[in-house]
């Protein structure tokens, strides 16, 4: 169970320490990986980090970054120095800047003798149906442009990428076994989409090939918490 409870980041969307406090205990040791993204790190900023791994807690840290290649360079850095284990971008910012963090984040991590946290991509929002992709007036299918930014992102060496668990199967087979591929947009079986579109079980997203499935309101949201999550885990562990 250990091994895929690793798997498993659960995303803390809330506002302020109270309420992640609150969520981290009622899920205990069910779960060890988190996720904290915008909304609380805007909010509280280092107090959260600081308490997770105080805890023992992994923890991905969502900010996505995207701007100029030296711009991307220095925050990267700045986040590594936060001692998180994976930290991301956003790979339409492009190669060269994609490349720029992660060299920055391996001299970074590197000159401090700290663990080197994963860098990963962000390819296409999960909330990002057909309808939406249009508007974009991208020439490509939502399918095609994921694999060719997963490829962009590996040739400028980072360690993988986040994207739907529909296009799993498809950016594995594009960039081989050992490119991280973390999904969001995972729903069991009878749970509510809310603003998600391309979806997926957690047993499908595994079996399509991903690394990390992250989960928000269906655990987060959950009236027992720590049951939603250790039967996500059941899942996971079944498929």
């Amino acid at each position: 169970m250990d091994q895929v409870r690793n798997r498993l980041i659960v995303a803390l969307d809330v506002d302020t320490m109270a309420e992640m406090r609150q969520l981290v205990e009622e899920l205990g040791d069910a779960v060890s990986y988190y996720k904290v993204g915008m909304q609380l790190f805007y909010s509280v900023g280092m107090e959260c980090l600081t308490y997770l791994r105080g805890l023992g807690k992994e923890v991905f840290l969502d900010l996505k970054m995207h701007d100029i290649p030296n711009t991307v360079a220095q925050g990267a850095a700045s986040l590594t120095r936060l001692g998180v284990a994976m930290l991301n971008v956003h790979s339409s910012g492009g190669p060269a800047m994609m490349r720029a963090a992660a060299q920055k984040v391996a001299e970074t991590a590197a000159s401090l003798s700290i663990p080197r946290p994963k860098l990963i991509a962000v390819t296409v929002l999960t909330s990002i149906d057909s309808t939406e992709w249009a508007s974009l007036r991208c020439a490509a299918g939502i399918s095609d442009q994921v694999v060719h930014l997963a490829q962009m992102a590996k040739e400028a060496g980072l360690d993988g990428v986040v994207a739907s668990p529909q296009e799993a199967e498809i950016i594995r087979e594009a960039c081989g076994k050992d490119f991280a591929i973390i999904t969001p947009g995972v729903r069991p079986k009878g749970a509510a989409l809310n603003d998600q579109s391309r979806v997926a079980t957690p047993s499908d997203a595994l079996k399509s090939g991903a690394h990390y499935l992250v989960v928000g309101r269906p655990i987060t949201a959950a009236q027992d918490r720590r049951t939603a999550a250790l039967a996500i885990l059941e899942e996971m562990r079944n498929a």
